[in-house]
């Protein structure tokens, strides 16, 4: 019985297949179909795609009649509309056929045209004429509140002879007609006092809770309503107020490679030079954003602005192996610190409004967020500051000219202290929108870096500046400070289908006494990316390539036989925070590996660089370095509208390894760094940026040259984010 039930709907699909003008309610004939039949979803009704628009006008007066009641008959079916005040009407889902159309209104000639074909998008101009002695309606045929009609004209003495005309009737023509009155505001606009306190209505529709409109808000809901969002002036018109609290929890599980150290924590256990690399770090954030602004609407910029926002931080290391969390082994293979640090205090003022298009000039004084770029290739910091910045036609250009005096970085945090850092940075920049093709933006920038000499230790007790390799004084004085010069070109966006961002920079200048080189150095090094990316449907392909110089004149800057105008090749930022190549999904860009036994790294955190620096943050930079070429392949999956996926893979080499044969005093180091992978996952419980939370695991692979200068063990990490914003 069920085989037959099968076969009989079978049968039935199949003739409802071999019939589509039934299924469609049309006849099927012999003929081909034609290119102009529209396939539909069966069971669905079909889409009426003929319309009528046209005006009514008065012969006379050439100006549009409002209120003509317009009436298209068809098969006893009766569609109805009314000019509007410039007397057009529109018929739009009507079906193709013939109608008889009809147009009236009082004291004017009606028209009936019985046939008129309507077979697609047609027009129709209609011209009515007035009834000689008739006086228009006393009410506005549009119904607006308050419309008075002009006292009817007094009759006029003809100048002529008008056949039929009585002496009492006023002749015709427009003298007849009563215009309607343009009523005043008052009758239809009523002045509110608080536009932003507008009530909402009680509206209950589905009977139950839920993001519905007219819900009503609350101080401790984000998403909706609240005067601590500034969605209400704390007072005044223009004056609001916005509390914004970020919570940040980090954790991280990883391998690295680490020296077992004179005193290992198990002795017995570490006789090789290397020890047990597994570490866990966890790390919680809490940052309270609090901002008082004078402005408008969302499009018209602040005039006027106070934000401060504190940052607190508990953070846990975990290792196996002594001299890490601190150079005293004494502090053991654990590690608990905190710091409270002081992230945005600045003021914002408008200077002037430049055009009515919302282009304006601001200044912005006090400890500020800044990134230079669309990757953070070069600086992005929290420091103290004064920037200048502003937008010109109507915001397809924007720009920025700042001063930033550093101060000194919490270690184990990140997050700023109140000691001076003694470096100064100048940044120039523009955008401009649109700049080969629509939605291609490109940017122009200038920095320059002045790091003085100075002496520092962490807060774990390591010399970090000037970098502890090589030579760190001369002549008994301290001399290495930092005078670089960026020149740079980047862009972000799309030309068409295709996902471009490139970014490329020259940096020049000097150092005035590199620690490798053991001299002072020229600069002269350069940096080169590229991403290109295509998106098919839910899924992104992406492919992109960076390039930091090395330098392959170590030795004889070393040995000063380049003499006093010696160059040093290599090229290293201010302080950057890469966003490239795989980003969080990245072992080489996330985690820092140290170069063991010479106080330096080979790459730090949130950087792709290899500039043999000793800290990213507190250190200075270093020009004498071996450089990278990083080959990178990924693919980004949009999986649900809450959840997105991350695949990638990056192939590193170096440029030059004559820096790290000199420093390690081993020749021959092969250029392949390794194979760096990694996937991962990005969740938004609400599909907002209320709740992130993001979660991966990323390895390296060492290739021969890593391998020669470490070891070879595979390193890896397994990390997880979540972030929380009210």
């Amino acid at each position: 019985m069920k085989v037959m039930k099968a076969w009989i709907s079978r049968a039935a699909f199949l003739c409802l297949v071999a019939l589509p003008g039934v299924v469609s309610g049309q006849e099927t004939t012999g003929a081909p179909p034609t290119t102009t039949s529209v396939q539909r979803i069966p069971g669905h009704a079909p889409i009426n795609a003929a319309s009528l628009q046209g005006t009514v006008t008065d012969p006379q007066t050439k100006l549009g009649i409002p209120g003509v009641k317009i009436s298209l008959l068809r098969e006893g079916v009766v569609h109805e509309k009314f000019t509007d005040g410039e007397g057009i009407f529109r018929f739009i889902d009507l079906a193709p056929g013939t109608y008889e159309l009809k147009a009236e209104k009082q004291g004017f000639q009606a028209i009936d045209e019985p046939t008129l074909q309507i077979k697609g998008p047609e027009t129709k101009d209609l011209a009515l004429e007035p009834l000689a002695g008739e006086i228009m309606p006393s009410k506005g045929p549009s119904g607006v509140p308050g419309a008075v009609p002009s006292p009817p004209a007094p009759p006029a003495t003809p100048t002529g002879s008008y056949p039929g005309l009585r002496t009492d009737q006023a002749p015709p023509g427009p003298l007849a007609i009563a215009p309607e009155q343009v009523p005043p505001d008052s009758a239809n606009f009523m002045k509110d006092p608080d536009r932003w306190d507008a009530p909402m209505p009680a509206w209950n529709r589905y009977g139950k809770g839920g993001e519905f409109p007219y819900t009503k808000g609350h101080w401790y809901d984000p998403f909706n309503r609240s005067r601590l969002k500034g969605d209400y002036p704390v007072f005044g018109q223009q004056w609001f107020f916005d509390f914004t609290g970020t919570s940040i929890t980090g954790l991280d599980a990883r391998r690295l490679p680490v020296p077992s150290g004179v005193s290992a924590e198990q002795p017995g256990d570490s006789t090789g030079f290397f020890g047990r690399g597994e570490q866990g770090f966890a790390s919680q954030n809490f940052r309270l954003s609090f901002d008082l602004f004078e402005g408008d609407t969302s499009f018209r910029p602040i005039d006027f602005r106070l934000r401060f926002t504190p940052e607190f931080n508990l953070n846990f290391l975990q290792t196996r192996e002594r001299g890490i969390v601190n150079i005293d082994v004494r502090d053991g293979t654990n590690r608990f610190d905190s710091h409270t640090g002081i992230q945005e205090a600045f003021v914002e003022a408008k200077l002037h409004d430049l055009s009515p298009n919302f282009d304006f000039v601001s200044v912005r004084a006090g400890i500020q967020e800044f990134v230079s770029d669309f990757r953070g290739f070069i600086f992005a910091e929290e420091q103290p500051g004064i920037r200048l910045f502003g937008n010109l036609k109507s915001n397809r250009i924007s720009y920025n000219l700042a001063y930033f005096y550093f101060l000194e970085k919490n270690t184990n945090s990140g997050l700023n202290t109140f000691r001076q850092r003694h470096q100064q940075v100048y940044i120039g920049n523009v955008y401009i929108q649109d700049f080969f093709a629509k939605g291609y933006t490109t940017e122009f920038s200038f920095h320059y870096n002045r790091d003085d000499p100075t002496i520092h230790f962490d807060d774990n007790g390591f010399l970090v500046r000037p970098a502890p390799i090589g030579l760190v004084v001369d002549n008994g004085v301290l001399t290495h400070g930092i005078r670089a010069y960026y020149i740079g070109w980047a862009s972000n966006g799309h030309i068409k289908r295709l996902n471009v961002s490139h970014a490329f920079y020259q940096a020049l200048g000097h150092d005035t006494l590199n620690p490798i080189a053991g001299r002072r150095v020229n600069i002269d090094g350069r940096m080169g990316a590229l991403e290109l990316s295509v998106d098919k449907d839910w899924i992104r392909f992406r492919t992109s390539f960076f390039y930091a110089s090395g330098d392959p004149n170590i030795r004889s800057d070393a040995l000063g036989l380049g003499g006093r105008g010696s160059t040093a090749r290599g090229f290293d930022t201010i302080v950057d925070e890469t966003n490239f190549a795989g980003g969080a999904f990245s072992f080489f860009d996330q985690e820092g590996i140290r170069l063991t036994a010479t106080g330096v790294a080979l790459t730090n955190p949130g950087s792709l660089l290899v500039s043999l620096r000793s800290n990213k943050e507190e250190g200075q930079a270093n020009f004498v370095n071996p450089g990278i070429y990083i080959f990178n392949l990924g693919a980004d999956f949009n999986v649900t509208p809450k959840l997105k996926a991350f695949v990638n893979a990056n192939y590193l080499r170096f440029d030059r390894t004559e820096p790290l044969e000199l420093l390690l005093f081993q020749r021959g180091i092969q250029h392949s760094i390794g194979t760096d992978t990694g996937v991962g996952i990005q969740y938004r419980p609400p599909l907002t940026e209320n709740i992130v939370i993001t979660t991966g695991v990323s390895n390296l692979v060492p290739g021969v040259g890593f391998r020669e200068i470490l070891n070879g063990r595979v390193l890896i990490s397994a990390f997880s984010g979540i972030k929380l914003v009210f």
